[in-house]
């Protein structure tokens, strides 16, 4: 079918993720068509060095063959097995034991999603029952962070906190509340790594007093801040909001569905500061992106509270058809092989060229902060780089960058208010950032040129 054809196809039926509808009626999809390593090609035949790892998630980069393998070779031996009725299949049992090997020792107990959104609105489920069947019904509040995304469920959208995804969605629901992000940049207060980290742990605490702690049950956060922007919080900053959790006797659950499975440098970002939390989610790297999984991972204290909860007869009423799918566990075993041995250490050994490639764009005219943590980091646009002015929404200038970014081969996450994204797969080497970085370069300096983005300086 030529691309024509598709286009028309895609307009009338095919309903995509967080766009405009009507927009894109009007624009037209871009069709992908194959991948290598780092680059993607499309259906015209561009070349595209993709430096968001599709979608936060092909940490392994395109066209493993070893993981293209391990799921044929599964799906020729049992393409399904439900975890229903005592059920089980030995890829999925064998993913379980890894990740509570290479996880916080806190964590004990896996149950498998099919992504990261799923992944967080069990997790909410799975503590609601907890304090239910542990005597503590009035555990029913949730605190997440300004800027902080857990997926778009119904209920995970609820503690997402990006206005896209609660315009019309009646989220977020009234037992869902945030305190502030740990954004330095924009922040007017004591912006020292000390200071963040104090005014973080405050805002908690203060919360927790104004909800009353007998009534609240959790507190999630990314160790990152992903789709808010890549805000990146001083190291001691989750360790410090963990301690924070144990002393009020609220669980603390920690979302790696960007961060984990070395995107920051460590398997997860957990292991940075010793971090043990209640909960943690994942998805995303797990599987590199080359089949849909997630997980929800628990300490024994909440798996035996939901055990125990249920008596000796009934169920613990959650369930999905594709938890704990064969075919992604087994993708999942090979995709974790390949960060152990060599990818996570090459993410480790290149994280320098692009942390120095970020901090080198701060010399542009339109950069007014850079910022990073192994392969995950962004750059801050701005109209005025002394009083940290925004650009005139009105601009659309994340559109223009986007447009002339694809046109110069290069892909990345062009955010709404001027922060661009970026999230290299590990298998990158010295020369794909050095790629990066002039096509970036390019793109700035195009858009730079033109007479309206030129005059929104000041």
């Amino acid at each position: 079918m030529n691309d024509e054809s598709l286009v028309a196809l895609d307009r009338q039926h095919l309903i995509h993720p967080v766009i405009n509808y009507h927009a894109h009626e009007k624009r037209g999809v871009t069709i992908l068509e194959s991948g290598q390593g780092a680059y993607l090609t499309d259906s015209q035949g561009n070349v595209l060095l993709d430096a968001f790892s599709g979608l936060w998630c092909v940490n392994t980069g395109y066209g493993q063959n070893s993981v293209v393998q391990a799921g044929e070779a599964q799906m020729r031996k049992l393409p399904y097995a439900t975890g229903y009725f005592h059920f089980g299949s030995e890829p999925a049992i064998k993913l379980a034991a890894k990740l509570v090997e290479i996880t916080p020792v806190s964590l004990q107990h896996v149950y498998f999603t099919m992504g990261g959104s799923d992944a967080v609105d069990s997790a909410i489920r799975f503590i609601v029952n907890y304090y239910n069947s542990t005597g503590q019904p009035k555990k029913k509040h949730f605190i997440s962070i300004e800027r902080g995304y857990h997926g778009s469920s119904s209920q995970g959208s609820g503690l997402t906190a990006l206005p896209a995804f609660h315009r019309h969605f009646d989220v977020p629901l009234p037992n869902q509340h945030r305190i502030p992000c740990p954004y330095a940049y924009r922040s007017s207060q004591d912006t020292s790594p000390e200071g963040i980290i104090a005014e973080s742990v405050a805002a908690l605490k203060s919360k927790v007093e104004e909800l009353g702690v007998d009534n609240v049950a959790a507190f999630f956060c990314e160790p990152v801040i992903g789709s808010g922007g890549v805000i990146v919080p001083p190291k001691g900053w989750l360790k410090a909001l963990q301690n924070c959790c144990n002393e009020l006797g609220i669980l603390f659950v920690v979302d790696e569905v960007i961060t984990g499975f070395g995107r920051t440098g460590t398997m997860f970002a957990c292991d940075a500061e010793d971090v043990t939390p209640d909960l943690m989610t994942m998805a995303k790297g797990l599987t590199a992106g080359y089949a849909p999984m997630g997980a929800v991972m628990m300490s024994d204290a909440v798996y035996q509270g939901l055990a125990d909860g249920c008596g000796p007869d009934a169920p613990v009423g959650h369930g999905y058809t594709y938890s704990a799918h064969p075919v992604s566990a087994a993708i999942a075993l090979e995709v974790i092989r390949l960060y152990e041995e060599g990818l996570l250490a090459n993410g480790q050994a290149v994280a320098r060229h692009f942390e120095a490639g970020l901090m080198a764009m701060l010399d542009h005219p339109l950069v007014g902060d850079a910022r990073s943590r192994g392969l995950l980091g962004a750059l801050e646009l701005v109209a005025n780089k002394n009083s940290k002015a925004r650009f005139d929404p009105a601009l659309k200038l994340s559109e223009r960058i986007a447009t002339a970014a694809y046109k110069n081969g290069l892909i990345f996450r062009a955010f709404t208010d001027n922060v661009l994204g970026f999230a290299p797969a590990l298998c990158y080497t010295k020369e794909d950032f050095d790629i990066l970085f002039e096509r970036l370069k390019r793109t700035l300096d195009e858009v730079l040129e033109q007479p309206d983005v030129r005059l929104a300086l000041s």
